[in-house]
């Protein structure tokens, strides 16, 4: 990679170097790994401009040609999911998410949480995929890149649009978010249980506020998750709870704390993931290790790595969600031992209703006679 000493709006958005700003995760904005420039601070000796306190969030409409992502992975149980957004400005410095920055040219650090990208035409190209006669009903997953429900959509209302055309068609939908703003689509939600259409899942990685603060700067509080698995599960919504990321020696002593808060509210069934730092997330997340726990920074990445292989990341199928070893063997003894004193269902026997499923009507096109 060519280094280059000079300042680059672009590049770093007036940020230099390392800086804590409110209400953001990453505290670097580094290139991407497709970047052949990077940019380095230097000091001449002569004017030094100052570094801002914060930035500001802008939406660009992406124009897709279509919504519907497909997966194959054996370790994740959807084929189908749509993202309404790219970046996220929830601001989780762990997120999987942040190196897809790269493929657009921008930074996984700062870019990632204040350059987003949002599908103005999401719901129309739904609906013209699934009135396609070759489309095969299966659930799809909202949020399994980033959160559909991150403040942005308040005004938005991208994932509502898409909700509303999978209500008319009958079509079963699985939802993660961290991001209270999920209660505004309750009417939506209740009327999709009823045919055992939904499931919404609630990330909680801590119940630590503080904790929380400056891991997942902008998304809801503890208290609000579990205030909205509550308010979802009396509206007769099936809810779960997602325990992800867990990080050892910082969050893991939560697990059981996690998963009795989430039945008290309702929540039916659990699952979790230990801590993912692929690509840049891993320079990204030991930055905010050092600056928010410099003494127990290195214990932190030492049992990472145990889980890892001795990497920072196991990109691996059947390792990266669970990881290996004797920690991560620890891990999954304690939640499966509370899971089963809680009686919580497992998520894989979650299965929703596809038998209702009609393609929504192509204007123009002529009607059914029913003979």
């Amino acid at each position: 990679m060519l280094t280059v000493y000079v300042y680059s709006m672009q590049m770093g958005q007036g940020i230099l170097g390392k800086k804590l700003l409110k209400g953001r995760g990453a505290l670097s904005n580094p290139a991407g790994r497709f970047q052949t420039v990077d940019v380095e601070a230097f000091h001449d000796g002569w004017y030094v401009e100052e570094s801002p306190d914060r930035v500001e969030t802008t939406l660009t409409p992406e124009r897709a040609r279509s919504v519907i992502s497909t997966n194959d992975s054996p370790d994740i149980r959807f084929e189908y999911s749509i993202n309404p957004y790219r970046g996220c400005s929830h601001g989780c410095v762990y997120c999987y998410a942040r190196p897809s920055h790269a493929y657009l040219g921008l930074s996984p650090g700062i870019d990632f949480e204040t350059k987003l990208f949002y599908k103005p035409d999401a719901a129309k190209l739904l609906e013209r995929e699934l009135t396609a006669p070759s489309y095969v009903c299966k659930s799809i997953m909202l949020g399994a890149n980033t959160d559909p429900y991150q403040p942005d959509e308040k005004r938005m209302g991208i994932t509502r649009s898409i909700l509303e055309v999978l209500a008319r068609c009958r079509h079963p939908v699985s939802i993660v978010t961290k991001g209270a703003l999920v209660l505004r689509d309750i009417d939506i939600f209740a009327d999709l249980a009823r045919d055992n259409l939904i499931g919404v899942s609630i990330s909680i990685p801590t119940l630590d506020s503080e904790t929380k603060r400056t891991l997942e700067p902008r998304a809801a509080s503890p208290r609000a998750r579990l205030r909205v698995l509550n308010e979802l599960s009396r509206a007769g919504v099936p809810v779960g709870v997602l325990v992800s990321p867990i990080i050892p020696a910082l969050t893991d002593h939560e697990i059981e704390q996690i998963l009795e808060s989430a039945v008290e509210m309702g929540a039916r069934w659990a699952s979790y993931a230990l801590l993912r730092l692929p690509y840049e997330v891993k320079d990204l997340f030991r930055e905010w290790l050092a600056e928010h726990h410099p003494q127990r920074a290195a214990h932190v990445m030492s049992l990472v790595q145990d889980i890892r292989g001795g990497r920072d990341n196991d990109p691996n199928f059947g390792a990266r969600m669970r990881g290996m070893g004797p920690v991560a063997e620890l891990i999954r003894s304690r939640f499966k031992m509370a899971h089963r004193r809680l009686g919580l269902d497992a998520l894989e026997r979650f299965r929703l209703d596809t038998t209702l499923f009609r393609r929504p009507g192509i204007a123009g096109a002529q009607m059914n006679l029913g003979f």
